[in-house]
């Protein structure tokens, strides 16, 4: 059995990053709302107790029952966590009269206390709460001050139980990873044992349990998290696998045909379905992009459902699911609500019958790379930007047309091209071209113009959770305006998008 850490999530923002930060400790961990966690059995090593937007003192603040914890496991409260364990034990939480945002030094430290082991006096840590504690219990003891907060960190004598008021999981506390590290494997006493090669072997051995002879589908889009899930499923149970891959028409330039012959390369069982006709002529004259997505997503149901059933006796729909997804579904406050929605289709497995088996659905963005790279992906697959499931339909702004879709493959092949030609490709977590539905007037030659505007989109990210926009070089960015004036035709005027996420999302649409 896999051991591991419970993450309680009190709403922070910083949640999946406190995760994210022990995975890289290589020990396994899940996140948990805090009024809805199973209760811990022998693989459960410790349990975090996360932030809060939150304050102790609110009517309605979260109250987790831990009964069966404090006392019981190694316990780290942070922030919120810190505050709880103080104000409903004994302790006073009140508004704080100081700035406790941003970055602070823990001017005193108890070295001798194991959370603290190896961390350097006067490190510097980020602040980011309103309350603090005034008043810690009786059986508390401080462990940690910063100059204007005197209960930074504390333990409880008689328990494995400690809560400090600042973030060690973001890259301001330049000592976090050590501090988390104290916690899961020194306090804890976890092995460390969660690496991408044991999460195949362990994943591979599972996958052949629950399928069994039985055969499974898959629908391949040309992206990492699909990719990877279909190579741990033929690792598992080879021929028994097929995997689907639609042409939707609103793939880029050359890129059915190039993944296909990955794909084939790779040895997998691959169907390639030339599908555009359908999806390309459903967008006519359609241009809300939830309906796009939603016309987009009936399409696929429709092709993958008539070409799965050419297979014969499938008992399992194989599905890219990543841990983000899953925590989502069952967040604090119930599932969030609809931004936009999700290039994963939802209708498939009820409307085909089929068991799901979501190969992925433990893992972070970041770790799927990994575990792909562990498996031998090619990089050519493997190192790919992000791609949305609706393709080039929501990177052209209102109606989608052949015209419109050829005009964007030739700029945004020459975008693309131009990164990985000058080396920026890796350095960008996902770029793309987006088509204006807006006419500027221009001179070429001698002649007036009035023709499209396209903006270039670049970001640096590590989930695509939050993003910001990558700053190109300007004479890149002059000489690929250049070639996209120069050689596509129908548009005159190339734009640079500086905005982040939040407030801006990575796609337009």
């Amino acid at each position: 059995m896999q051991e591991k850490i419970l993450i309680l999530d009190f709403g922070s923002q910083y949640t999946q990053l406190i995760a994210r930060r022990v995975r890289e400790l290589n020990v396994y961990c899940e996140i948990y709302p805090f009024n809805h966690f199973p209760a811990p059995d022998e693989t459960v090593k410790g349990v975090i107790l996360s932030g809060s937007p939150f304050s102790v003192r609110d009517a309605g603040a979260p109250f987790p029952d831990l009964s069966s914890i404090k006392g019981r496991l190694p316990l780290l409260g942070v922030c919120y966590g810190a505050q709880h364990l103080t104000h409903n034990f004994g302790g006073e939480v009140l508004p704080s009269n100081t700035r406790e945002y941003g970055r602070a030094k823990l001017v005193k430290v108890d070295s001798d206390d194991a959370l603290f082991a190896g961390v350097t006096p006067g490190t510097q840590v980020w602040m980011s709460h309103g309350d603090t504690i005034a008043r810690i219990p009786e059986g508390y003891a401080i462990t940690g001050s910063t100059e204007d907060v005197r209960v930074a960190a504390f333990r409880i004598e008689t328990e494995k139980s400690w809560g400090i008021q600042f973030h060690p999981e973001v890259y301001h506390t330049t000592e976090g990873l050590k501090i988390l590290g104290n916690f899961v494997r020194g306090i804890c006493g976890c092995r460390a044992d969660w690496t991408p090669e044991s999460f195949v072997d362990m994943t591979v051995r599972s996958l052949r349990e629950q399928i069994g002879d039985d055969r499974v589908v898959l629908g391949l889009s040309g992206g990492v998290d699909s990719s990877v899930a279909a190579i741990l499923l033929d690792r598992a149970i080879g021929p028994q696998l097929t995997s689907i891959f639609v042409d939707n028409g609103l793939l880029r330039k050359n890129e059915y045909q190039s993944v296909l012959d990955a794909y084939k390369r790779m040895g997998l069982n691959v169907l390639g379905v030339d599908a555009s006709a359908a999806f390309v002529g459903g967008l006519a004259g359609v241009n809300d992009p939830e309906k796009k997505r939603k016309i987009i997503g009936r399409v696929f149901i429709e092709v993958f459902d008539r070409e799965a059933h050419r297979v014969q006796n499938v008992k399992w729909l194989a599905q890219g699911t990543i841990y983000p997804d899953v925590i989502e579904s069952v967040s604090v406050n119930g599932p969030s609500a609809t931004i936009k929605s999700h290039h994963n289709v939802g209708g498939l497995p009820d409307k085909m019958n089929l068991k799901v088996v979501e190969p992925l659905r433990l893992l972070f963005k970041d770790e799927v790379r990994r575990v792909g790279r562990a498996l031998n992906m090619p990089d050519e697959i493997l190192n790919r930007h992000p791609f949305p499931g609706p393709g080039l339909a929501i990177r052209i702004v209102g109606d989608v047309t052949p015209v419109k879709l050829d005009t964007l493959r030739e700029a945004d092949h020459i975008f693309i091209s131009g990164l990985k030609k000058s080396g920026y490709y890796e350095e960008v977590w996902q770029a793309a071209v987006i088509l204006l539905p807006v006419q500027s007037v221009g001179v070429m030659g001698d002649e007036r113009t009035y023709e499209n505007a396209v903006v270039l989109r670049a970001v640096t990210s590590t989930d695509g959770m939050t993003a910001d926009w990558s700053h190109l070089p300007h004479e890149f960015l002059a000489e690929i305006s250049n070639q996209i004036i120069n050689r596509v035709k129908g548009i005159n005027r190339v734009v640079y998008d500086i905005s982040s996420k939040p407030p801006s999302t990575i796609e337009w649409e």
